[in-house]
């Protein structure tokens, strides 16, 4: 589907709730591509995603209520509210900040605020993309082992598990009460448990904090332990329509992704360089006659691994957004609607 026909195609009934939910019509302020459409690894086959962001209404910002965002499962179509979408920006949310680096004429429609969005794109961009995108890049991999035959050892896989509370624990200051950094330590040695070759421990050094904000550490990294004990139906789904090499496609993109902003500082959502490798990837080119990922695919990933361990050391990104720079370009756009001068 080519960008005229896609173009069409938002004419049609089937998207007539971008004209008529009260939520979006004229507070659309951006309207793009979004799956691979975007990072430019489609097929004929591929569906139509569609992304976007809306501005809240007067009424909402005066009342602080949101909407958070309109979704349309019938057409794979997400749109942001304006407050939510910011958010998600700050925390560098690899499925959102992609929205700000897509090609220009993948840019459906785009108002003056929107245009705004994305000329201010680099203020969203700090260290936290390492530890959101590693995240993403992290679970893709375990899907990515569900989804396979690949014998990963006991070991391994409590590597990889310490490896997604790492990245999920960089959010810990600030969902919850602060901690020195070295309160609590997390790391892998010789199991106590039977029927385990190693195993993750703690060195807890904690005083006066409170029960409830512990209790909420414990559950999310309780949540992410059962989570790598589970295929579920969905990966058995996945397995049966042969996703196994799209799933691969997409760890070494976030991999991709990643490198760019921490080394180049910029968000490439449309991989122009790479896009024969990944179509390679996608296409099975990774596969063995048992349609299983080969030794050279996972050689690939402990290189990406490898280079964003280097990034991760030498990027000249901050460790936070620069949060007050940003709170300013969202006092600047509700102010206008408030006084609706936008």
């Amino acid at each position: 589907m080519n960008l005229e026909q896609i173009k069409n195609c938002l004419q049609t009934e089937e998207y007539n709730f971008l004209r008529d939910n009260k939520h979006l019509g004229k507070n659309i302020i951006l309207l793009t591509l979004g799956g691979s459409h975007a990072y430019g690894t489609d097929t004929p086959e591929s569906d139509l995603d569609i992304r976007g962001c809306a501005i809240n209404s007067k009424m909402e910002i005066l009342t602080r209520e949101d909407f958070g965002q309109v979704t349309e499962v019938k057409t794979d179509t997400t749109i942001y509210s304006f407050q939510k979408l910011a958010g998600l920006l700050t925390s560098c949310n690899p499925n959102t900040i992609e929205l700000l680096g897509n090609k220009p004429e993948h840019y459906l429609y785009l108002s003056s605020i929107g245009k705004e969005l994305l000329e201010h794109a680099s203020m969203f961009l700090s260290k936290r993309a390492i530890h959101s995108f590693g995240g993403y890049a992290n679970q893709q991999l375990r899907r990515l082992e569900n989804k396979s035959s690949r014998l990963v050892s006991q070991s391994e896989k409590e590597q990889h598990i310490l490896k997604t509370i790492e990245h999920a624990s960089y959010d810990f200051r600030e969902k919850f009460f602060t901690m020195p950094e070295d309160a609590i330590s997390l790391y892998v040695d010789k199991a106590i448990q039977e029927d385990y070759d190693t195993e993750i421990f703690m060195d807890i050094n904690l005083s006066h904090y409170p029960l409830r904000d512990y209790a909420g550490m414990l559950s999310q990294m309780q949540g992410i332990v059962k989570a790598y004990g589970k295929v579920g139906k969905r990966n058995e789904k996945a397995i049966g329509h042969n996703k196994l090499a799209k799933h691969m496609m997409h760890l070494i993109r976030l991999y991709m992704m990643c490198l760019d902003i921490l080394e180049k500082e910029k968000i490439i959502t449309y991989r122009e360089e790479e896009h024969a490798l990944l179509m390679d990837i996608r296409s099975g080119k990774f596969l063995d006659d048992r349609q299983q990922p080969i030794p050279e695919f996972y050689e690939m990933v402990d290189e990406y691994e490898k280079r964003l361990e280097y990034a991760k050391d030498h990027t000249n990104l901050p460790e936070q957004p620069d949060e007050k720079e940003i709170r300013a370009f969202i006092a600047s756009v509700n102010e206008r609607i408030v006084k609706e001068k936008n």
